[in-house]
C-alpha cells in the first residue's frame, strides 16, 4: 500500500508557515519560499544573539570610560586599579553605577587610584 505522507507533510508545512507568519510577499504563504526565509531568519537570529552581547559590552565599556575620564583616569588604568584593589565588579555593573550613581563611582575610582 502506498502512503503519500499526507498528515506528516501537512504538519511540517503548517509548522514552517506558522514560523513565517508576517513575512512579506510569497515568503509568508508559499511553502518553498517560507522554508528558505525561515531558515535564513533562524541563521540571522543565531548570529545576532552573539552580536547583541558584543554591542552591549561595547556600550558598557564606553560608559565606564567616559565616567572614568570625568574623574581624571582612563578606562584601562581604572580597570587595572580595580583588579589590583581586589574589586571584582563586571562591566555591566560598573556601567550601571557610572550612569546612575556618580558619587559611588568616584569612590571606586579613588580606590583604584590608591591601589596603583
Amino acid at each position: 500500500m502506498r502512503i503519500k505522507t499526507g498528515i506528516i507533510r501537512r504538519k511540517r508545512h503548517k509548522r514552517i508557515l506558522k514560523a513565517a507568519k508576517g513575512f512579506r510577499g510569497a515568503s509568508g504563504d508559499a511553502f518553498k519560499q517560507a522554508k528558505q526565509a525561515t531558515r535564513r531568519a533562524m541563521a540571522f537570529a543565531t548570529r545576532d544573539r552573539k552580536v547583541n552581547k558584543r554591542r552591549m559590552r561595547q556600550l558598557w565599556i564606553t560608559r565606564i570610560n567616559s565616567a572614568a575620564r570625568m574623574n581624571g583616569v582612563s578606562y584601562s588604568v581604572l580597570m587595572n586599579g580595580l583588579k589590583k584593589a581586589g574589586i571584582l565588579l563586571d562591566r555591566k555593573v560598573l556601567a550601571d553605577i557610572a550612569l546612575n550613581n556618580a558619587t559611588e563611582f568616584t569612590k571606586l575610582v579613588e580606590a583604584a587610584k590608591s591601589a596603583l
